[in-house]
C-alpha cells in the first residue's frame, strides 16, 4: 500500500478485468470490519462475472470473494473481532436477522448488502484491503493451528461443498455421484466423505482431475464420460438402481441431464454448479422417478464448523492450490486460469512484495 492507495483487480466491463489502484476502503457502518488481505484466490465465479453471466455484478467493482486476512479495524458494533485477529472471510454477507437469515438461508439475505455481494455488488478481496459488512457474521476466527492456505477456501468452495453434502441428506452407506472434479466438485467429495457413504463416484472429462480426486482420497471410483456412460456406471455399482445422491458441480452442456439420469428413483439431485445457459427440465422423461431437486447458491453459514474440521485434519483442500502469484501479477494469473494451462486448479494471490 502506498499512502491510502492499494492495488485491486477490477471488473471494468463485460470481458475486461484489470489491475487498478484504488483507495483503501474505510468503515461505513458500525458492523463493518476492515481486513488486510493476506491471501486470496481466483474462482470460476469470477470468470462468470467477466463473461457477463452474473447480471447483478456491478461494473467497476473490485472482484474476489475467497480470502483470508488480518483484522485492521472494526466498527463500534463489532464485538467478536479485534485488530490483529486472523480471519476467514465468508463469500456471503448477511444481516443475521431477516426472515431468511433466521432460517439459515443466508444466500437470500434481504439486506441490500446481503447474499453474494462481496466481489460482485460491493468491493471484494482481490485487493490489499477489503471492507466486510456484517463482520459478526461474515468473519470467522482462524484457529492458531490452521495456516492461511488451509483456511483459504473456507468461505466459498469448501462452504459450497459442505452445503451441498448437507442438503443432499447423505446417509451412511449411500452411493454419491459428483459430476465435476474441479475445485468445487473436489470439495463436495471431501465433505460428502464426512457422512460415511459406501462410495463416492467422481465424473470428469479430465484424467488429471480424476487422478487428483484419487490422490486426495475423496473418490472411490472415477468415470470419464469420454470413455464410459456415467449413468450406466452408477447403476452398475448399485444393483441397477443409480446413485442415491447426485451433486452436479460441473455446469457443463449435458451435465444437468446426466445428473437426473444417473440418480436412482426417489433419489436426490443437488445442483451446486453455476450455469451460463438455461437448462431444460424434461418432465415427461423423468416422470415416475420421483426425484428431489435442490438448487441454488450456497448458504455459507457453516464456516466455523468447517474451520474446526480443518483443524482436526478431517478436511484438507490445500492440494487444490497449484499456483501462487503476487497480486501485482494477477492478470497473468487470470490468463493462466482462464486457459486452464499448466494443470491449474486454484491460484493463490498473495500481497505484492513490499506491501
Amino acid at each position: 500500500m502506498s499512502g491510502d492507495r492499494m492495488k485491486a483487480v477490477v471488473y471494468q466491463k463485460k470481458g475486461v478485468f484489470a489491475l487498478e489502484e484504488r483507495p483503501v476502503p474505510t468503515l461505513r457502518d458500525p458492523g463493518d470490519a476492515l481486513v488486510r488481505v493476506t491471501l486470496a484466490s481466483i474462482c470460476s465465479s469470477d470468470l462468470h462475472i467477466k463473461h457477463g453471466s452474473v447480471p447483478r455484478a456491478r461494473p467497476g467493482v473490485i472482484v474476489g470473494h475467497e480470502l483470508v486476512g488480518v483484522v485492521e479495524k472494526v466498527g463500534e458494533a463489532v464485538r467478536s473481532f479485534r485488530t490483529g485477529d486472523r480471519v476467514a472471510v465468508n463469500v456471503e454477507t448477511f444481516c443475521g436477522s431477516c426472515f431468511f437469515c433466521q432460517r439459515g438461508f443466508v444466500n437470500n439475505c434481504t439486506d441490500a448488502q446481503g447474499g453474494w455481494a462481496l466481489g460482485c455488488r460491493i468491493d471484494g478481496g482481490q485487493a490489499e484491503y477489503v471492507r466486510v459488512p456484517f463482520a459478526e457474521h461474515g468473519l470467522n476466527h482462524i484457529p492458531d493451528e490452521v495456516t492461511d492456505e488451509q483456511a483459504l477456501f473456507t468461505g466459498d468452495i469448501l462452504a459450497t461443498g459442505y452445503w451441498g453434502a448437507r442438503i443432499g441428506e447423505i446417509q451412511a452407506g449411500d452411493t454419491v455421484l459428483v459430476l465435476g472434479a474441479g475445485p468445487t466438485g473436489l470439495c463436495a467429495m471431501a465433505c460428502a466423505r464426512l457422512y460415511r457413504p459406501a462410495r463416492i463416484i467422481a465424473a470428469d472429462l479430465s484424467q488429471e482431475r480424476l487422478a487428483l480426486a484419487q490422490r486426495m482420497g475423496v473418490a472411490d471410483v472415477v468415470v470419464n464420460p469420454l470413455h464410459q456412460n456415467v449413468a450406466q456406471a452408477a447403476r452398475s455399482l448399485t444393483q441397477g438402481r443409480g446413485a442415491d445422491v447426485v451433486m452436479e458441480a460441473a455446469g457443463g452442456v449435458d451435465t444437468f441431464q446426466t445428473a437426473w439420469q444417473a440418480a436412482r428413483p426417489n433419489g436426490t439431485v443437488c445442483i451446486i454448479a453455476l450455469y451460463e445457459q438455461a437448462q431444460s427440465l424434461p418432465l415427461p422423461e423423468m416422470y415416475g422417478k420421483n426425484l428431489t431437486f435442490k438448487t441454488g447458491g450456497v448458504d455459507a453459514s457453516d464456516c466455523g464448523r468447517i474451520l474446526e474440521l480443518i483443524r482436526q485434519g478431517k478436511l484438507d483442500a490445500t492440494p487444490l492450490i497449484t499456483h501462487r502469484f503476487p497480486l501485482e501479477r494477477a492478470m497473468e494469473a487470470y490468463a493462466l486460469f482462464e486457459q486452464r494451462a499448466q494443470g491449474v486448479m486454484k491460484i493463490a494471490l498473495f500481497p505484492s512484495p513490499g506491501n
